[in-house]
C-alpha cells in the first residue's frame, strides 16, 4: 500500500476549491448539487490496486443471515443478470451521465442468503482490505448490483474488476471496487474513508461529503 496519508487526503479536499464551475443547465435535474459533469471515468484508488484471477476470486457472504454462503466466479455468473443505464457522482465532484452496468441485483444475493430480521447494515469487504458500509434497506434499491460488466465488456482492473458494488444513490466510494465480501449487521459501523472523515452515509444529493474522522492516524 503506497504511504499517503489518507486523514490528509479528507482534509485537502474539504479545504479544495473546486476546479470548475458546477453545472447548473441541468433540465432533466440529473446532476447533484456542486458536481460537474464528465465523459471522463476517472481511477481513484487508495493504495495498490489488487490482481485477483478468476480461479481465486469468491464471495462470502455472513453475518445475520440464515444461510451464509461463498460463491466462485462461475456460481456468481450462473445468478440472475440486469442491465441499467445509471449516472455516478464522486466525492471529488464529478459525476457522469448514462453509464451502462450489468451485473447480479443485490437482492438476488439477499435473496439467497435470507437475512435474519435483526440485520439492518452490510459492510462491504475487499482484495486489499477497503470496507464501506451501507444501510440494508438502500441497498435493496433496483439499481444495486454486483457489477461485472461495463459498457458491455467485463469490468476493467481500475474500475474494480472483476466485481465491484455499484450504489448508484450515493457517493461513489460507497461502491466497493474488487469486492469479495457482504457482511450483515445488526449495527452500524464505518469503513474505510468513513473513518477518515468522509461522511457515513454519503447521499450526493444533499451532498453529504464530510463527517467527522474517527480514525486519529492510518491504520
Amino acid at each position: 500500500m503506497t504511504d499517503w496519508n489518507p486523514l490528509k487526503r479528507v482534509a485537502r479536499l474539504r479545504e479544495a476549491k473546486p476546479l470548475r464551475k458546477a453545472d447548473i443547465d441541468d433540465p432533466m435535474q440529473r446532476i447533484p448539487p456542486g458536481q460537474y459533469r464528465t465523459t471522463k471515468f476517472p481511477v481513484l484508488t487508495y493504495g495498490e490496486t489488487p490482481q485477483v484471477s478468476l480461479k481465486e476470486w469468491h464471495l462470502k457472504v455472513w453475518g445475520l443471515v440464515e444461510k451464509p454462503m461463498t460463491l466462485s466466479w462461475e456460481e456468481l455468473l450462473a445468478l440472475s443478470s440486469k442491465e441499467i443505464n445509471c449516472a455516478l457522482h464522486c466525492v471529488t465532484r464529478w459525476s457522469q451521465l448514462d453509464m451502462k452496468w450489468e451485473g447480479v441485483p443485490f437482492r438476488e444475493i439477499a435473496k439467497l442468503v435470507a437475512p435474519k430480521p435483526e440485520a439492518r447494515f452490510v459492510m462491504q469487504h475487499c482484495f486489499g482490505g477497503y470496507t464501506t458500509n451501507v444501510p440494508l434497506d438502500e441497498l435493496c434499491d433496483d439499481d444495486v448490483l454486483l457489477a461485472y460488466n461495463y459498457n458491455g465488456a467485463p469490468l476493467a482492473r481500475d474500475h474494480g474488476g472483476p466485481l465491484r458494488m455499484l450504489v448508484p444513490q450515493l457517493y461513489l466510494w460507497k461502491s466497493a471496487k474488487w469486492l469479495n465480501g457482504l457482511e450483515f449487521m445488526p449495527n452500524d459501523k464505518p469503513g474505510f474513508w468513513e473513518k477518515y472523515g468522509y461522511h457515513n452515509h454519503g447521499d450526493p444529493w444533499t451532498e453529504e461529503r464530510f463527517g467527522r474522522a474517527l480514525a486519529m492516524k492510518p491504520a
